[in-house]
């Protein structure tokens, strides 16, 4: 039976210590912030995570860490990022030793696929690992388009069970591809940091896939407006609307979403990775006014120091 993705599923930073090396203890914080705020999956590897700086052993050292911290309780994503279909067979199956549920896939970037053999690339793919594999529809990041209609095609490959979509304006394009599905089992969620989730919602999406700092602020905006309390979904949206902004900057993003996390006291360092761009003083302080303006407490849950 086909893994179910939904809900509210965060993309993990990688936390670095000082010097630029992983820290294990922060990703173990952070993780239990997400699953004491309630998340009904985690991703690795996305490109939140910066994943493209990841060397192979911090890939597996990063999903056993996580999986072994979840316990089964919520699905784990592994982001797939390869440049051909034989490097992203390679990570699948990495990931599928390590114990991911389900994988995150890319389309090859680096030389752009016709959109026609994509669905070759998809179907080789999921035919290599026994995971859910979801389409990242992302094409700001890859260059590479998808057309609602051929989401539909790729909908219809055994093992290919979702689609994230990334490509702007997202909430149109998450309508035209539930209407492309029809009724094919076949989930639709969104990303873009969660900035147009209600109106992805609205048009049918069943989950959001964000940035890791605020799900214990989102995750009440989205049981509201699935209870059909509207109002409130969209008042709680609002307020925390900046911090969504925020994190959206190209270039310094990765460093936002580190600075809001060390912010609220979940890891110690915002380091982050070139060709990730560490944060000028404006931008720093920025990222603390808006912090400040929302009044976080620095462990808004019950987490492990």
């Amino acid at each position: 039976m086909a893994l179910k993705l939904h809900g509210l599923m965060p993309i993990l930073a990688t936390p670095f210590d000082e010097t630029g090396a992983l820290d294990r203890d922060g990703l173990r914080r952070l993780v239990e912030f997400e699953l004491a705020a309630g998340v009904d999956g985690v991703a690795v590897f996305g490109m939140a995570s910066e994943g493209f700086a990841l060397t192979t052993e911090e890939r597996r050292t990063i999903l056993s860490d996580v999986v072994e911290l979840v316990e089964g309780r919520v699905p784990v994503i592994a982001g797939v990022n390869g440049t051909s279909t034989a490097t992203s067979i390679e990570q699948a199956l990495l990931a599928e030793e390590g114990g991911a549920d389900a994988l995150m896939v890319l389309p090859p970037f680096m030389v752009k696929p016709p959109a026609a053999t994509l669905v070759d690339f998809y179907g080789e793919v999921a035919a290599a690992t026994s995971l859910s594999v979801m389409v990242q529809d992302a094409p700001g990041v890859t260059g590479v388009s998808m057309t609602p209609s051929l989401i539909a095609e790729l909908a219809g490959l055994d093992g290919v069970d979702s689609v994230k979509v990334e490509a702007p304006p997202t909430a149109p394009k998450v309508g035209a591809v539930v209407d492309a599905i029809k009724d094919a089992d076949f989930a639709v969620l969104g990303g873009q940091n969660a900035q147009f989730c209600l109106e992805e919602y609205a048009r049918g999406a069943v989950g959001t896939m964000p940035a890791c700092e605020f799900p214990d602020l989102l995750g009440p905006v989205l049981a509201d407006f699935i209870a059909g309390r509207v109002d409130e979904a969209r008042a709680g949206f609002r307020r925390m609307l900046p911090l969504v902004l925020i994190g959206l900057q190209g270039g310094i993003a990765w460093a936002v979403h580190k600075e809001v996390l060390v912010a609220r006291g979940i890891i110690e360092h915002a380091t982050v990775r070139y060709p990730a761009a560490r944060l000028d003083a404006g931008s720093r302080a920025a990222v603390d006014l808006v912090v400040e303006e929302l009044a976080l407490p620095p462990l808004p849950v019950k987490v492990r120091v």
